[in-house]
């Protein structure tokens, strides 16, 4: 029970990771929805010479890069703790519910909360990069002629990647939660894991903002073949 309680948060993070995509094969989620903008954004962005567009990329890429330098201060002190073993067993002692742990079970979940701040670590600076990418392909449109819907794809395909990757870091932070419920007790990590998950999914498919960019979309979709005819 207590080793499935510390690898559960893991293998919610990457069972989620894994089905979600699937499911957005039957049911656009709010992430599709907005790779439809981003490719929009593109389109309209290579018919206009401003400055507009790489402040709104210049904006994106500073909220990756935050996230990326939390993460990294997050692994440090993670590491931290190593060396600080026997305060947090006295510590634990006055927080958990139900049960004390072994000094080994402790490190062991210190592990893998370690593992879920080098994820988002690692997908955070990806994105960061992938964005990077982005704003040079964007910066390299010509104008003149404008660029073909092969090109405008491959531009938003980009920075629909990048967005994937933060998307990625920013669940590892959401089951980075249930990490720490886990030394109050190991039930908790399991409830935490699973709140989580509806949460996420809520948000992904079910919430506001998913309806109003829908209905956006298609407004958008409807606007655009007036505009063909």
């Amino acid at each position: 029970m207590t080793l499935l309680a510390t690898l559960f948060p893991l293998i919610c993070y990457f069972a989620y990771n894994f089905t979600v995509p699937l499911v957005e094969r039957y049911r656009p989620s709010l992430s599709v929805i907005m790779s439809i903008e981003r490719r929009r954004w593109v389109a309209n962005a290579a018919r206009r010479e401003s400055p507009f567009d790489a402040i709104l990329s210049g904006n994106i890429m500073s909220s990756v890069a935050f996230m990326a330098s939390t993460s990294a201060l997050l692994v440090l002190a993670v590491l931290a703790v190593f060396g600080q073993l026997p305060a947090l067993m006295s510590a634990l002692e006055t927080i958990a519910i139900d049960r004390v742990y072994s000094v080994q079970e402790v490190v062991l979940h210190l592990v893998v909360m370690l593992t879920m701040f080098v994820l988002a670590f690692f997908s955070f600076t990806l994105s960061l990069r992938q964005f990077n990418h982005f704003c040079i392909m964007l910066g390299a449109l010509d104008h003149d002629p404008p660029p073909g819907e092969a090109e405008i794809d491959a531009v938003a395909r980009l920075n629909s990647l990048g967005a994937q990757n933060f998307n990625s870091g920013i669940r590892a932070y959401y089951f980075a939660v249930a990490t720490v419920a886990w030394f109050a007790a190991e039930w908790l990590s399991i409830v935490a894991c699973l709140l989580t998950i509806l949460i996420l999914v809520h948000r992904e498919f079910f919430s506001t903002a998913h309806r109003v960019a829908a209905s956006a979309a298609v407004i958008a979709t409807r606007k655009g073949r007036m505009e063909g005819k």
